[in-house]
């Protein structure tokens, strides 16, 4: 044994230590991978060892390579097997590893249970703190069910190390098992109490952090915290509680008026700028909420907004981006403050920070009035001109379109000037937001029929001049959709348009067709609305030459369109060049159509309001989610996909290789540089330079003129269209004096005090009249802005901490406890019959020792409890006399409902009264000699009281009440040991069946007959057929059919002949492999049933199939024939048989299982139990395991795939059923199968 050791101390010495690996993939460079690689090797040996150390110093290795990126999942048995040792050093090593490479779906954590129990119940102090801290980063639902008792226990620890992580830790256990929150609360809310400053605010962590999706639920602990607020002195515990005030104050308005003067304080007194920050966001919120029970808050806006002007102003960008993100809170309740902050505002915008920047352009926003709003959109038109970036240049455009748009156009006085805007905004090159330009010149042309005449003149001219916005950037862009608004405008209001036919003939250039596809289907439908106009117009005018022209225009360019590659463009164009053609034969016979064509045309278009499509009422009988026919598999649409984007455009290899751009080398560059030089120097045409002109002037301090920098010439004057408006009319319209003048104005308005209301807020007179109606919806439905659905995604954990905490914990809210073996061995009167004589008298004395015990005990508490009464007055013992026995049982309920795991919770029941007392509760007043009650009086009432004699009534009733009890009490107790006596049977019939390894303690379910699943084969009013299928696994590798035929008819069947051709895939094993016939040799009488078994062989077991076929039969002389449909699910091809405890956890850690797939049913309407009834039905899968409401499920296919599944049942209905499996398809489709059968048997 010395020798082995000493053997395995000098193979230790070489060995690698992680320096080494680290300085061996440093000094390795160029062949890390392959150095890696031999490590690797090295590791799996040394972690084959029995050396605990050399494991150690494995996944010590191991741990690292992983932070490089490496997979060391197949590691994970050795990773529990260090995290097992003994030795606190080691213990680390493995708890870090597990920390790093495990995740909740790990397959090996099963087996972690009972060592991190181990751990976290340990003596040592760093031993339970490395558990705590290694299970926050890889707890699942089932850890968390299991060890949520032992984190609590941890809670009550001496030691605050201990109790700071367990705080920590609850808040991991309490997302991944939403079942401990109410039992485990009473327990967290006192460690607010603590007197460990470090656990104090690990609960307010966690409280604050459950708080921030559910904060309606944690109302009651307001008090509290308040008292943690007034007298903490810890800054970032001071920002949580306030964070978590500013969630509470909009659910209870009351509480913000006792927040104003400790937050006030605060602001004016600390200099944290993080703690002031948060102190001004909590008071926003809270004179949001109170705005209307507080009228004199101006003095704390007032403050606020000064101290927020600091942090605007300061040099540091992080403080200034918060104080302007504050800034944007108060202007939406009180924008008069925020404005007089105007040109602080502005500064910003030419901040050299971008997000800064657009700070800056939300607040601006909310500061816009129908004074102002020319002013702030003509600079930032100006700063967008100048502005670098396109990202930024896009959301000034935003902005500047928000500001105007905003509340249906609710600041805009002139709309021929924000019609001049878009079309300004249109010539930015490379923006984003042409979409949104296009619905806001669409917009304004319905709402404001004022201004529609010079929109539709403005868009007759974009039209024309479409080279000018669609220039060689458009692709990088999306502005080219404003041609879209522009066509739509031009057809839909032609009759206003001024030349009809230019603006025709200016949608049907050759640039249209290098538009967008949707592009070009509006011009071709507008195109008809305008040749429709001018038709209808020149048949008045009797202008037969105009006709003729632009009936020729069209029949000549729309062919061009009719060959597009776009579907809708083709047939458009398709359409109108047959309305086209019908029209100019009309013509001929000298019929006028052009009035009827134009009516096509007509009609009033109304705004329509944005939810109005999600107000149309779902018809009777609709599933929108339902697939009309079967869906397609993946292969099917690949190929379709392939095929439409060849129909019309060929991408071919060739094509590709033509658009490459070349580009030359180096070499050929200065290949080309020289010829062009000595071309140069021999044509006596080009002017060479001299050598004084070459030479520079020394104090430029340039040598080359390739140094010499080159200055991008800025134009302050944008390119012109001829005939567009120009902004700078309406500035001198509007009438923007200089500065000097405003400044004057100002200070004459700043010396009337009596006017209250500033000149930004004046009214300006309205130029046109605008439609601000929301818009049209559908019939009986009405606008609403409110959130009709938890806007939360369906698997955030905070969904399921949805809970009511101030309710009375129930007696079945505990904590699960799992005791292994625990249980006392008692035996049953059986065994103690055969027990010796004198060991039975042993087990007599003991009993009447312990009855006598009990018996002495109840003495003793019955005279303690005649003391107490004694010592008190004899009216409050003839009050307890008096008391009804069922009222006394009743209150003995309500008391043992509210200590639940050692904890009294009755004070949950007065919670909102407390509350509401708490808020509402004044300062205290001297009692008033009114409210004193007189002492003689109740003196007088206690001497009266005193001499009322005990009567009869009130003995025998504490008779009755005892006799009551001590029966009750023998009842409870004969319930206990009856319980007790069940308990230990199951346990000493099943012992032999329990397995123990490291971390699980599970029980083999006992095995029952499946309940087979039928499904209907053929049916009508004479027979039925119904089948059930049985998976044959093993040697005969086949799936056995068993179809029942029912006569359901008073009359004879006979001549039975079923035929069921093979599919390619699954077929029958036939006695005659010639015929597809089978003939069944008997009759069927009245109301008889019998049976027949098919067998059929299957060459793919991972995709459903279906066989069709007929059955003939003769009814008295009659022929009849049924159609027969026999289908075979995956689920049909598994078998359960072959399920046991062993081969299901070699399966989960060897690897194999690499496919995976889940689903989840929200509310389950059956039972645990039958939901595994259902998913067994069949035999196709066996439990292996199940514990309280989790099983494990096992299936294998006719073909060897294995099938896990994991099915966890929530209390509050909730399934959600995970599987592995070796083969992805075969578990998706059995899945899939699953979740149809359970919802279908929900219905």
């Amino acid at each position: 044994m010395a020798l082995r050791k000493v053997k395995g101390n000098l193979e230790r010495m070489f060995d690698k230590n992680l320096t080494d690996l680290v300085r061996g993939i440093r000094n390795n460079k160029e062949t890390e991978s392959k150095y890696i690689s031999q490590c690797m090797e090295e590791i799996k040996t040394e972690l084959r060892q029995d050396n605990l150390a050399v494991k150690a110093n494995a996944v010590a290795k191991l741990t690292y390579l992983q932070m490089l990126g490496y997979d060391i999942s197949w590691a994970g048995f050795n990773i529990i097997e260090v995290m097992s040792s003994p030795k606190f050093t080691y213990k680390r090593i493995g708890y870090l590893s597990a920390s790093q490479c495990f995740h909740q779906d790990t397959e090996v954590l099963m087996l972690t249970t009972n060592m991190i129990r181990k751990d976290l119940n340990s003596h040592n102090m760093y031993d339970s703190g490395t558990a705590l801290t290694g299970l926050a980063c890889f707890i699942n639902g089932d850890l968390a069910r299991d060890l949520a008792n032992d984190v609590m226990t941890l809670l009550a620890s001496t030691k605050p190390y201990l109790r700071k992580k367990a705080v920590l830790l609850l808040y991991k256990v309490f997302l991944k098992f939403p079942e401990a929150l109410r039992p485990a609360f009473p327990r967290l809310k006192d460690k607010l109490e603590d007197p460990d400053p470090g656990v104090q605010s690990a609960a307010v962590n966690v409280i604050c952090e459950l708080a921030r999706k559910n904060p309606k639920n944690y109302l009651s602990l307001a008090p509290v915290f308040f008292k943690l607020m007034t007298s903490s002195t810890n800054n970032w515990m001071l920002i949580k509680i306030i964070k978590l005030f500013g969630a509470l104050t909009p659910l209870e308005p009351r509480l913000g008026k006792k927040l104003i003067e400790p937050l006030t304080n605060l602001i004016h007194s600390t200099s944290a700028m993080s703690l002031l920050y948060e102190c001004i966001n909590t008071v926003i919120a809270v004179l949001i909420s109170i705005s209307s029970g507080m009228p004199n808050h101006n003095a704390s806006i007032q403050l606020c907004v000064q101290k927020l002007r600091i942090l605007i102003e300061d040099s540091d960008q992080n403080l200034k981006y918060l104080g302007l993100l504050a800034m944007s809170k108060i202007l939406k309740t009180h924008p008069k403050s925020v404005q007089a902050h105007k040109d602080l505002v502005l500064q910003c915008l030419d901040d050299k920070d971008e997000s800064i920047r657009l700070r800056a352009l939300d607040l601006l926003y909310g500061m816009v009035t129908k004074k102002t709003v020319m002013e702030i959109v003509r600079r930032l038109m100006t700063h967008m001109d100048r502005a670098e970036g396109t990202m930024y240049r896009d959301e000034l455009l935003q902005k500047i379109i928000l500001i105007c748009s905003q509340n249906n156009f609710q600041y805009i006085t002139n709309f021929e000037w924000y019609i001049s805007v878009l079309v300004e905004l249109c010539r930015m090159e490379g923006t984003q937001h042409g979409g949104l330009i296009a619905n806001q010149l669409m917009d304004v042309a319905i709402r404001v029929v004022a201004v529609r005449e010079f929109t539709v003149g403005q868009m007759a001219l974009l039209l024309d001049n479409a080279h000018v916005i669609v220039g060689p950037a458009a692709a990088r862009s999306s502005i080219a959709e404003v041609l879209y608004a522009a066509a739509w405008i031009c057809g839909e209001f032609s009759q206003l348009l001024a030349n009809p036919k230019a603006t025709l003939e200016s949608t049907v250039r050759g640039k249209v067709v290098s538009l967008p596809g949707h592009i070009q289907a509006i011009y071709v439908h507008n195109m008809l609305k305008l040749y429709a106009h001018i038709i209808a117009t020149a048949e008045d005018e009797d202008d037969a030459e105009m006709i003729e022209e632009v009936t020729n225009l069209l029949l000549e360019r729309l062919p061009v369109l009719v060959s597009s590659g776009d579907l809708e463009v083709q047939e458009r164009a398709s359409c109108i060049v047959h309305i086209v053609t019908y029209v100019q034969k009309c013509h001929k016979n000298g019929d006028r159509i052009g009035g009827d064509l134009a009516l096509l045309m007509t009609g009033e278009l109304n705004p329509v309001a944005p939810k109005a499509q999600k107000k149309v009422p779902l018809p009777d009988g609709l599933d929108l989610d339902a697939w009309i026919n079967d869906p397609p598999s993946e292969s099917e649409d690949e190929e379709d996909e392939a095929f439409r984007k060849d129909i019309f455009i060929r991408n071919d290899a060739s094509s590709k290789h033509k658009k490459e751009k070349y580009e030359p080398s180096e070499e050929e560059l200065q290949r080309l540089r020289d010829v062009r030089k000595a071309e140069q120097a021999s044509n006596p045409y080009f002017l060479k330079s001299s050598s004084h002109a070459n030479a520079l002037p020394s104090h430029l301090g340039l040598g080359k003129a390739d140094d010499i920098p080159i200055e991008g010439i800025y134009m302050n004057v944008p390119l012109k269209i001829q005939g567009m408006t120009s902004l700078d009319k309406y500035q001198m319209v509007d009438g923007w004096q200089d500065s000097k003048k405003r400044h004057k104005k100002q200070k004459k308005r700043s010396k009337k005090k009596d006017r209250a209301v500033s000149s930004s807020d004046e009214e300006a007179p309205a130029t046109h009249v605008v439609n601000r109606d929301v818009g049209e919806m559908p019939e009986g439905a009405h606008y609403s802005d409110d959130n009709e659905a938890d806007d939360r995604p369906e698997d955030d954990p905070h969904r399921a901490l949805d809970i009511d905490l101030d309710v009375p914990l129930a007696p079945n809210e505990v904590l699960p406890t799992r005791s292994h073996y625990e249980a006392k061995t008692r035996r049953t009167d059986e065994e103690t019959a055969g027990l010796p004589s004198d060991a039975a008298n042993q087990k007599k004395t003991r009993s009447k020792k312990d009855k006598r015990g009990k018996k002495e005990k109840t003495k003793k508490a019955k005279k303690e409890d005649k003391k107490a009464k004694k010592s008190l007055k004899g009216g409050d013992n003839l009050i307890l006399d008096l008391v009804d026995p069922l009222q006394e049982a009743s209150l003995e309920a309500t008391e043992a409902a509210t200590h639940v795991n050692g904890i009294d919770d009755s004070g949950t029941e007065k919670v909102s009264d407390d509350l509401d007392f708490w808020l509402s509760r004044e300062e205290p007043s001297a009692p008033t000699k009114d409210d004193e009650p007189a002492a003689s009086d109740t003196h007088e009432a206690l001497d009266v009281d005193t001499e009322k004699p005990k009567t009869k009534k009130s003995k025998t009733k504490k008779d009755k009440k005892t006799k009551k009890d001590k029966e009750k009490s023998e009842k409870r107790s004969k319930k206990k040991e009856m319980q007790e006596a069940e308990l230990e049977e199951v346990a000493s019939r099943n012992r032999e069946e329990y397995e123990e390894t490291s971390g699980t303690v599970s029980q083999e379910p006992e095995r029952t007959q499946p309940l087979p699943c039928l499904r209907v084969l053929a049916e009508d009013s004479m027979l039925r057929m119904v089948y059930s299928t049985t998976a044959m696994d093993g040697v005969m590798s086949e799936v056995l059919v068993d179809i029942k035929f029912v006569n359901v008819s008073s009359k004879h069947i006979s001549n039975l002949q079923l035929t069921l051709p093979d599919s390619s895939a699954v077929k029958m094993v036939r006695t005659d492999p010639q015929s597809d016939i089978i003939t069944f040799p008997w009759s069927l009488e009245a109301a008889e049933t019998k049976e027949a078994e098919l067998s059929f062989s299957a060459e793919d077991v991972t995709i459903p199939h279906k066989l069709r076929g007929s059955l003939a039969y003769t009814q008295e002389g009659t022929s009849r024939e049924l159609s027969v449909r026999l289908e075979f699910p995956v689920m049909t091809f598994l078998s359960g048989k072959t399920a046991t405890r062993s081969t299901f956890t070699d399966l989960l850690g060897s690897g194999q299982l690499s496919a995976r797939s889940s689903f989840m049913v929200p509310t389950c309407q059956l039972s645990f139990p039958e939901v595994l009834e259902e998913m067994t039905r069949g035999g196709n899968l066996a439990v292996v395991e199940s514990v309280d409401q989790t099983a494990s499920l096992y299936g294998r296919s006719l073909h060897g795939h294995h099938v896990c599944v994991l099915v966890k049942y929530q209390a509050s209905g909730r399934l959600t059923v995970d599987g592995k499996s070796t083969e992805g398809t075969l578990l998706s489709n059995a899945l899939d199968h699953l979740k149809t059968t359970l919802m279908q048997t929900k219905e």
